[in-house]
């Protein structure tokens, strides 16, 4: 089933009778996501669309059997979450909270690199989404629809831009993965990039990156050595400033090597066609011989 959630992934969500969490919940059950349990401390007992809430994550898993979580909250709240989800061995964690000062991140990912079983997407993931059936965080769903692309992006809006217009044309999508906004964050492009490169459901992969960072540079490296399938690459911010952020945390340009210019030679040195605009995308699946799914 596509990647990252399949037949038997069942959910909870940290912090489900907050205001965010309570409305995304809602809209998540009404896609069809296996939402099990929700935990919010001090409000166990109570029900929340018709989900049970627990105190504490030990006894929403061993009461429901919830394997992945997803993670609403402010950042102090969502660090904590995270690290009780991993305690509890949950195999994904989706954290859609944004803006996790650097220190705690970087002592996040040496605690998640000890507990290799759990998965975390984000800091500052829209989630992922499965188009028809499953859709885990705040993605509006209505924007994909089924097919072979599978999408792998930093920035939510773009990705969503993106889905609607391949969508329109005929070129559903496998799986879309938000990686998450962050500087740094739990899951990579290149991490995302060979688990499509593994998946029998999606014949192409389109990436949508940034200024900032080096995950574009890291995702060209994996493209080189293990990556089969046609990559279109997208990359946002060319007419960024240096040294100002450009929206996300991890949006901006501190060295040559972090431009849109040099992540696009890279990726093109790599074997990625390049895409300089959204309809260019729908052009370049075209070229790939990736086949419309109308």
């Amino acid at each position: 089933m596509a990647i990252l959630i399949n037949h038997d992934t069942a959910f909870l969500v940290q912090g489900i009778t907050e205001q965010a969490g309570s409305f995304h919940t809602a809209q998540m059950i009404a896609y069809g996501t296996p939402i099990v349990a929700g935990v919010t401390p001090e409000m166990g007992g109570a029900w929340e669309h018709g989900i049970p809430v627990f105190d504490n994550m030990r006894t929403a898993v061993e009461a429901t059997g919830a394997n992945s979580s997803i993670i609403f909250g402010d950042g102090p709240s969502a660090v904590d979450a995270i690290y009780e989800a991993v305690d509890e061995n949950l195999r994904l964690v989706i954290c859609v909270t944004d803006g996790i000062p650097t220190q705690d991140s970087l002592k996040l990912k040496s605690y998640l690199d000890r507990h290799p079983r759990t998965r975390l997407i984000g800091p500052g993931s829209p989630g992922v989404l499965v188009p028809g059936r499953a859709n885990a965080g705040i993605i509006p769903g209505f924007v994909a629809t089924e097919g072979k692309v599978g999408v792998v992006s930093r920035s939510a809006s773009v990705a969503y831009e993106g889905m609607e217009m391949m969508s329109a044309v005929g070129f559903g999508q496998s799986t879309f993965v938000g990686v998450g906004g962050d500087s740094i964050v739990g899951t990579s492009f290149a991490e995302v990039l060979a688990l499509f490169e593994e998946d029998p459901e999606t014949s192409c992969i389109v990436l949508m990156g940034e200024v900032g960072g080096a995950a574009e540079i890291e995702a060209a490296a994996q493209i080189s050595i293990r990556i089969t399938k046609p990559v279109i690459a997208y990359l946002v911010g060319r007419s960024a400033i240096p040294f100002v952020r450009m929206g996300h945390a991890g949006a901006i340009i501190t060295t040559p090597d972090t431009t849109v210019e040099a992540k696009e030679a890279a990726l093109k040195s790599a074997g990625a066609l390049i895409a300089h605009s959204l309809e260019d995308i729908v052009s370049l699946l075209h070229v790939t011989g990736h086949a419309s799914d109308q």
